[in-house]
């Protein structure tokens, strides 16, 4: 956390929590406005390697104020609801799939381009 006040006498950073989650550290920062309003920042940053093989945190970040903190919790909290219908139910595909590779099943050919999420 930040204490440092600057010359106008506000805390711009109020509260940080992180959350480490696999490959992914997030971020979630409660800031003041010189005004004094709070709002959020969520970052997600990442470990990424150069060509040379130096390292870099690629971050992505996105500011919520005040007037969107309770449309952005109920569309989360809908989501997440969602997600969680689906995998009891079974209605999604891919909610009861083993994320496990049989290294001794033959792989059948596809059709179609695999794309790795993580190059995005």
């Amino acid at each position: 956390m930040n204490d440092e006040k600057d010359a106008g006498g506000y805390k711009d950073e109020i509260y940080s929590n992180s959350v480490r989650a696999g490959k992914r550290t997030y971020f979630f920062d409660i800031k003041s406005t010189r005004g004094g309003d709070l709002y959020v920042t969520v970052t997600e940053s990442k470990k990424k390697f150069n060509a040379d093989g130096k390292f870099f945190f690629e971050k992505h970040k996105i500011f919520l104020y005040k007037e969107d903190f309770e449309k952005f919790s109920d569309g989360l909290k809908d989501v997440i609801s969602e997600i969680d219908k689906l995998k009891a139910s079974g209605d999604y595909p891919a909610a009861n799939q083993e994320y496990t590779r049989n290294e001794d099943a033959p792989s059948a050919p596809s059709s179609s381009t695999d794309v790795n999420f993580e190059d995005l």
